[in-house]
């Protein structure tokens, strides 16, 4: 689930990340009053009658004075003090490393660049160098302490944001574990040794030097050694096992097969090559496939599986580039490391970049006194054979399961949204909730990632979107005689209340987490409170949302994280907003398309109902939307608000109509 508060604003100044970390506040401690009444109240639109009296009496003992509660209360606030950020580590555990689900689909959000046309395979290998000249540039940024600082925007806009994640993009790895992978973060420095990165093509790797005797290779070289690796793994004789697909297999399997492969002092040679690159540059053969929205995200999650690009991967690494023969482009991200803002800023940069400095490049060149790529060799046992046989047949299990569509909203955008002074993140949540309830008739827990880059080492916060204000306006929109407007604005309010909590460290679910890993510290029996169904329930985000939008033409997306739930990511724009909805095809509780026709249907009638009050405001028939704020709505962009061209259609045909009454009328 990427991660994105605002897009930051950037400002050009340089910068001690330690001394920008240093200044920022620590991330608070909720009270425990507070966490357990916004507990409740979350738990109210998801829990039966009788469920919910049974989780009131659960909770009041477990926050009632002298309790279990205050005393882990009482070690966390201990813990704050001695710790930059007191959750960072739990959460870091919980999210990520303790997860055994493989990294595809479940886990890695890529970004899909838009299509690109080459015209001959020498093209391809002339967008990779450029990409990586891109990289290599925004590499010295985060080298010389030059990346400009972020500041949010939109809700508490103005706060400096804490880089840190950035400085994990190229220095980061994530190590498997039999129970729990570690993050691994080399320190980088200024003048760093010869670097490297892997380029995979073929399902081969190949260790590519980028720095030789301090000198950054041009764009010139990059293209000759990637033109020699493209005809290296041209070469039948010396083709190895697709040792890749290893990496796409469950966490706890990797790590076994891994162990495996650690015997052979080969193989320990190649591992330590592709574990200590700066990043992946994946040169994909052609899928054979139709190149739309939808397909192009298929084949960024997954890579089609062992029979196409599936082990051309190494999934492992923060950052793999993903350059295909057939113009399928984009970038597969190892999500423990940095959040979803890290990915678009660097790959939005990477993009700009690309297209300010056009490539010069007219061939490789023919004789070169570089040294050649080196082919990573791999020695294979039986066993080896026997487990890559099984993790190429889970990963094409998941490649078929994987139910994507990717669907461009035409009708309107985020600036008819602002005009009804509402904020767009807080609209989308509620027709989110309200698709889910038209599909199955009741809410369920949702996530939302919020970023709380305000603190020192912050990451992320959830934020509820199944309030109780949100139930009350799903419901009213079947009812005639309902006030669906002001329930509208009430479900909106809610949501970006519990936004603000979320950003400002306020909210629930870092707070109850400490508790919980708090008192697994002590040694205390697991609390009832979080063995209680409700609390199962809770945390089972049958929706998993993320706001990610980009200043540049490319979308982000990822799966479910429950085997009956969607992945939503949107990307709202001036006049549209696009939607990236995945679900699992074995099911039978969801489906893809069907949940994005009954999303477009409520934003059809959400935009309805928003045209017809502002119709019968104040006897204005204009429909301009009234004044009144709904959500403490802050605008997010400099822009002056375009409206959309469909509420300008909708407002010309009311115009016409009062034309034809009063031309009736005077005859």
């Amino acid at each position: 689930m990427p991660v994105l508060d605002r897009e930051p604003d950037r400002k050009l100044m340089r910068f001690s990340c330690s001394s920008v970390g240093q200044a920022l506040p620590k991330l608070p401690v909720p009270a425990l009053g507070d966490t357990l009444d916004l507990y409740l109240r979350t738990l109210r639109p998801l829990l039966t009658e009788e469920q919910y009296q049974e989780t009131l009496k659960i909770v009041t003992t477990f926050g009632a004075p002298g309790g279990l509660g205050e005393l882990l209360q009482r070690r966390l606030l201990e813990r704050s003090e001695n710790r930059a950020n007191w959750v960072y580590d739990y959460w870091l555990n919980d999210m990520y490393l303790a997860n055994r689900m493989a990294l595809p689909i479940n886990s890695s959000p890529v970004m899909v660049f838009p299509p690109q046309h080459f015209r001959a395979p020498i093209d391809s290998l002339r967008f990779a160098a450029h990409l990586i000249s891109g990289m290599l540039e925004y590499k010295s940024l985060l080298d010389t302490r030059s990346l400009p600082l972020d500041y949010a925007r939109g809700q508490l806009a103005g706060t400096p944001l804490c880089m840190e994640q950035y400085y994990r993009l190229f220095t980061s790895y994530r190590l498997p574990g039999p129970q729990r992978d570690t993050l691994v973060a080399q320190q980088s420095s200024v003048m760093p040794e010869p670097e490297h990165i892997i380029v995979a093509c073929r399902n081969q790797f190949f260790v590519m030097d980028v720095v030789i005797n301090f000198r950054r290779l041009n764009e010139r070289d990059l293209l000759t050694q990637l033109d020699r690796i493209s005809k290296m793994a041209d070469s039948e004789e010396e083709r190895l096992p697709p040792i890749g697909l290893l990496t796409s297999d469950g966490r706890t399997e990797w790590a076994e097969s891994r162990r495996v492969l650690m015997k052979e002092s080969t193989n320990r040679d190649a591992l330590d090559m592709i574990e200590r690159c700066l990043c992946l540059v994946c040169l994909d053969q052609s899928s054979g496939l139709d190149l739309t929205d939808t397909s192009r995200a298929k084949l960024m999650l997954h890579g089609g599986g062992g029979a196409k690009n599936g082990g051309n991967r190494w999934y492992d690494k923060p950052m793999q580039f993903v350059i295909g023969s057939d113009g399928c482009c984009g970038v597969v991200c190892e999500h423990s490391a940095f959040e979803g803002i890290v990915l678009v800023q660097c790959t939005e940069y990477l993009l700009k970049y690309m297209r300010g400095s056009p490539s010069k490049l007219v061939r490789a060149a023919s004789v070169s006194e570089l040294p050649a790529p080196r082919r990573l060799r791999w020695k294979c046992t039986p066993e080896i054979h026997k487990h890559l046989s099984s993790s190429e047949d889970k990963l094409n299990r998941q490649v078929r399961n994987l139910d994507m569509d990717v669907h461009k909203f035409h009708e309107y955008g985020k600036e008819f949204i602002k005009k009804q002074k509402m904020s767009p993140d807080a609209y989308i949540q509620v027709a989110l909730q309200l698709a889910y309830y038209k599909c199955h008739g009741r809410l369920v827990s949702t996530y939302e990632s919020a970023s709380i880059r305000r603190f020192q080492e912050g990451r992320v916060e959830n934020i509820r979107s199944a309030t109780a204000e949100a139930l009350g306006f799903v419901r009213a929109m079947a009812d005639l005689k309902s006030k669906k407007m002001e329930r509208l604005r009430a479900a909106i309010n809610a949501q970006t209340k519990y936004t603000v909590l979320a950003i400002t460290g306020k909210a629930i679910d870092n707070h109850l987490l400490g508790l919980r890993e708090i008192a697994q510290d002590l040694k205390l029996e697991k609390p009832e409170i979080f063995k209680d169904t409700a609390f199962l329930i809770s945390n089972q985000f049958i929706l998993s949302t993320s706001q990610v939008p980009t200043t540049v033409d490319m979308f982000c997306c990822y799966g479910p994280v429950v085997p009956d739930g969607y992945g939503a990511c949107y990307n709202p724009q001036s006049d549209h907003v696009l939607f990236c909805v995945s679900s699992f095809r074995d099911s039978p509780q969801t489906c893809s398309e069907e949940f994005v026709q009954i999303l477009e249907r409520g934003l059809l009638e959400m935009r309805d109902l928003c045209v017809r009050h502002n119709a019968d405001t104040n006897g204005n028939p204009s429909g301009k939307a009234d004044e009144r704020p709904s959500g403490n709505y802050k605008e997010e962009t400099l822009e002056r608000p375009v409206q959309s061209q469909a509420y300008f259609n909708i407002v010309q045909i009311l115009v016409s109509l009062m034309m034809l009454l009063c031309n009736h009328s005077t005859k």
